[in-house]
């Protein structure tokens, strides 16, 4: 199967850091999306996007066994109210639907006309081996090392996560 064209993956080729895109059917659990992947579920990121006043967005690399504390982000953003815009926002926003979004290629903030801050948590550079996070289309993700994406994006790096709540 060739490799998709899409802004995500042109964004990672324009970096030049080294990358493997994985192209798979749909999955239906960050479980499953490991398997296929050949990664355990803790290096899959999911890029969540987090509206922190109007007009005003952000990404947070989540590792795939956890989630947003929000408390803990709350207080390293200085903000009082947090929220995660629906999909018809996130899509407007980003330029992906929800299940694709990435910081690659994603729409940049109107306002400043660069990219939407990244924060990534604290996890993801302090364990070992490569991540994988969303390419910009379903069952389409780059895997590539924590050091070179977090360096890329220029993200943040900070605890801003917790252990999955059970459902």
């Amino acid at each position: 199967m060739s490799t998709p064209d899409t802004p995500a993956i042109r964004a990672l080729a324009d970096t030049g850091i080294e990358y493997d895109v994985t192209v798979h059917g749909p999955v239906r659990s960050l479980e499953e999306a490991a398997e296929v992947r050949g990664l355990e579920p803790r290096q899959i990121l999911k890029t969540l996007v987090v509206r922190r006043a109007e007009g005003e967005y952000l990404m947070v690399l989540v590792p795939g066994d956890r989630e947003i504390s929000w408390p803990k982000l709350r207080t390293l953003l200085g903000a009082n109210r947090l929220s995660m815009p629906d999909k018809d926002v996130a899509r407007e926003v980003t330029g992906y639907e929800r299940g694709t979004i990435t910081p690659f290629g994603a729409t940049p903030d109107p306002a400043t006309g660069r990219p939407w801050p990244v924060i990534a948590d604290a996890l993801i550079v302090s364990r070992e081996g490569p991540v994988s996070i969303g390419a910009g289309a379903h069952g389409v993700a780059a895997t590539l090392d924590t050091q070179q994406l977090v360096e890329v994006l220029d993200a943040r790096i900070a605890d801003v996560t917790e252990a999955l709540t059970p459902r």
